[in-house]
């Protein structure tokens, strides 16, 4: 528990609108702007790090709490959040970086960084532990380790095929097996896993996926033992760990992966990756790297584009935009495929977020075509969060869908629900939903009734 006494001495991940919240709440009287389009059905549930005790050392590491929103019939139902009810709930003092404890129990999640639905579930995902499964209500029921198939880790950001309506992800492991390939079939069981051999533990936040290949990305931040026995923050950036992109099959194993080395980097999101004739597109949120300093090292990230040309044996990058900007989304329906549009959350440097009141927020829109970049912009002293793109009923083009997600409007110091039109990126948004402070968070998703109720 921290001894800190003033507000201006907390770290920055736990003051403004990054504060956690003191309650769970349940609000049925929700005021709405606008007109929420009747067709959409289902929940946007988005994920974050809710510390219970108020406090923890790094904004990776406080506790997960699920914001949800519930839209039926052109109304919103209701609006919750609640914990992840993990041990770390219930046992608060537990430590959250152990080399004998949580570190090795895989039920020890903190469950704090994505939730996605699939096979007639929600999963609330953090890449070191597993996967934990909310009921519609966003209540907890408990961890899974698909019928005791999981072993070890499962990614915070597995990919969910449109073709075949697998779950494709990996889990990675200071201990060998350093990384682990999963497949789950569009039914819900884990149908293969394979050992994946890589030259030591790096932290390995995504990967890409492809309509017949996987694509992971071992790059150079590594764990470090003697920090993890510490009770720290337990990576480090290394200038001697080659940064490379492996090829595999979707159906393959460690013999067929093929690797690329790529100049030193680090990435914890794509946008997307698709296959064209014998070269692998991928796009991606790039930095320069990360934690090289410190456990707050992160650098500006920006859009950039790996070609690998499978015939030569070489990977070419490209510099989309020099804009600062994260959280890189696709339409569902064009996840592993060819896209054309791709989606960003804007000022994604630390003093947006640090001083709201003086920042622009805006969610950005990329036609990979023209090169041309279109944006939302949600006004003064006001941040939007990452956005989740639906499609519309009988929509014909990629881009004829809804963007949604939550704002925060640091000039009244509450936040709203917010859904824009795709196509047009008008500023003006389609419906909102008046709601409080929601905190900054990490990841979410658009689960319809049809996938998980």
């Amino acid at each position: 528990m921290s001894t800190i006494e003033n507000i201006e001495e907390l770290p920055l991940h736990l003051r403004g609108n990054w504060a956690p919240l003191t309650e769970e709440r349940t609000i049925t009287d929700l005021k709405v702007t606008g007109t929420i389009p009747a067709e959409l059905d289902g929940r946007y549930v988005r994920n974050g790090a809710n510390p219970v005790t108020g406090f923890s050392d790094h904004p990776f590491l406080g506790d997960g709490m699920i914001h949800g929103i519930r839209l039926r019939g052109g109304t919103a139902e209701w609006y919750r959040n609640r914990y992840v009810q993990t041990p770390f709930i219930s046992t608060p003092e537990r430590p959250v970086i152990d080399l004998n404890d949580s570190l090795t129990d895989m039920a020890a999640s903190k469950a704090n960084t994505n939730v996605v639905g699939h096979a007639g579930q929600i999963l609330a995902l953090e890449e070191g532990h597993f996967p934990y499964v909310l009921d519609g209500n966003l209540d907890t029921v408990g961890p899974t380790d698909y019928d005791g198939k999981l072993k070890g880790s499962f990614t915070a950001h597995p990919k969910l095929c449109p073709v075949n309506g697998e779950l494709v992800g990996f889990g990675y492991s200071l201990f060998a097996p350093y990384l682990t390939y999963l497949r789950v079939s569009a039914t819900g069981e884990l149908v293969q896993s394979e050992k994946i051999t890589v030259g030591g533990p790096t932290m390995m936040h995504d990967f890409n996926m492809t309509q017949n290949h996987v694509i992971f990305m071992d790059l150079p931040a590594v764990f470090d033992m003697d920090m993890a026995m510490r009770g720290e923050m337990p990576i480090h950036w290394s200038d001697d760990y080659p940064a490379r992109l492996g090829v595999m099959p979707r159906n393959g194993n460690d013999a067929s992966v093929v690797w690329y080395d790529i100049n030193p980097c680090y990435v914890f999101h794509p946008m997307n990756a698709y296959e064209d004739g014998t070269k692998i597109i991928l796009d991606v949120a790039r930095l320069d790297h990360v934690w090289r300093d410190s456990a707050m090292d992160f650098p500006e990230p920006a859009l950039y584009r790996w070609t690998i040309d499978t015939a030569s044996g070489r990977v070419s990058e490209e510099q989309i935009d020099d804009l600062p900007a994260e959280f890189p989304r696709v339409p569902d329906s064009r996840v592993g495929l060819k896209h054309r549009f791709g989606y960003m959350m804007a000022n994604a440097a630390a003093s947006a977020f640090e001083d709201p009141l003086s920042a622009n927020g805006a969610i950005l829109k990329y036609d990979l075509e023209t090169g041309a970049r279109t944006s939302v912009d949600v006004g003064s002293g006001r941040l939007p969060g990452e956005s989740s793109f639906v499609p519309k009923d009988g929509a014909v083009n990629e881009d004829d869908g809804y963007l949604m997600t939550y704002v925060y409007d640091a000039n009244t110091d509450t936040s709203e629900f917010a859904i824009f039109d795709a196509a047009t990126m008008s500023n003006e948004p389609v419906a909102t939903v008046q709601l409080p402070r929601v905190p900054f968070g990490f990841h979410g998703n658009w689960v319809p009734s049809a996938v998980a109720d």
